[in-house]
């Protein structure tokens, strides 16, 4: 219970706050879609590109942590793409982004900002790792799959140039990208700029969070309720327990053992509902299963941070 009180719920009065915000007409829908558009193109880029210039990767990069997780994570975009098809008839378009929604954990706003608290800022270590290849593999993954559907016989070539043009848009994979960039060659960087990065990155998660909630104050639980039940207890019961599964196989070591666990249990992240946008298909499952996925994490997390002990 005391995690709960002091680890989870915090978080999710932050998101909370944000959904009350613009339910009750306290804020716009315009102006959280400013503050979201800060928090994705400027302040949750300066964390990731922060974290990652200046990460151990010898350390952090386990091949052991990057197995359990997005083994977990393969497995689960499988079962809803294949599931959505075979159990529940959905075309094909629409089966790959519900496989999507299984793929796609919130890595980043809650995974991170529930290990933090958890664990504190010294255990992100292997979170930082998991993040700085999560959208590169799961938009790699999610767009090259739906642009075989979507483009049955068109050539290799074409479908690789749809996937590194959509790939290169994303600032998160910029931002992440750079950094590694100057990790690896070990480029300088004038103190007055890291300052103001790290103001920048301060703001990421509260805002990203409180931002967040106003989004899914947007949305109305409404779909097909069968397959929204079946993704979210893919995303929140199968990708945790196949990486759990495999870090103790694997014999993670704790902190990065506790960090994957966390990050494969989280509610799928909004970027589930932005891909299902992007390509116009299965957008009422994915806008209900992040927002009641996203609630249920509230008593999901609590138990894997009780097993976690």
């Amino acid at each position: 219970m005391q995690a709960l009180l002091d680890v989870i719920l915090p978080v999710f009065l932050v998101v909370g706050l944000g959904y009350v915000a613009v339910w009750r007409g306290w804020m716009s829908d315009a102006a959280i879609d400013g503050l979201m558009k800060f928090a994705q193109s400027f302040a949750i880029p300066a964390l990731l590109f922060r974290a990652i210039s200046t990460l151990d990767l010898g350390a952090s990069f386990d091949l052991r942590l990057m197995v359990s997780f997005y083994a977990g994570a393969f497995a689960g975009f499988l079962a809803g793409l294949f599931g959505a098809r075979f159990l529940f008839h959905r075309p094909w378009e629409d089966s790959v982004a519900i496989g999507f929604i299984g793929l796609f954990s919130n890595s980043l706003l809650l995974g991170l900002a529930i290990t933090e608290r958890a664990y504190g800022p010294d255990a992100l270590a292997a979170n930082f790792a998991i993040i700085s290849v999560h959208a590169p593999f799961c938009y790699g993954l999610g767009i090259t799959v739906m642009e075989v559907v979507r483009n049955r016989g068109s050539s290799v070539l074409q479908t690789g140039k749809s996937v590194l043009r959509a790939m290169f848009r994303n600032v998160l994979v910029l931002a992440i990208a750079a950094g590694f960039i100057v990790n690896l060659t070990h480029l300088p960087m004038p103190e007055f700029t890291t300052d103001a990065l790290d103001l920048l990155k301060r703001t990421a998660l509260p805002a990203a969070l409180f931002g967040m909630g106003g989004v899914l104050s947007r949305y109305k639980p409404e779909g097909d309720m069968r397959v929204i039940l079946y993704i979210s207890a893919v995303s929140l019961g199968l990708h945790p327990l196949i990486t759990w599964s495999l870090g103790t196989a694997l014999a993670l070591p704790q902190d990065a053992f506790r960090s994957a666990v966390i990050t494969a249990a989280m509610a799928p992240g909004i970027n589930a509902y932005i891909f299902a946008n992007m390509y116009g298909v299965a957008r009422r499952v994915a806008a209900s299963a992040v927002l009641l996925s996203t609630a249920a994490t509230i008593l999901t997390a609590w138990l894997w941070l009780g097993l976690l002990g």
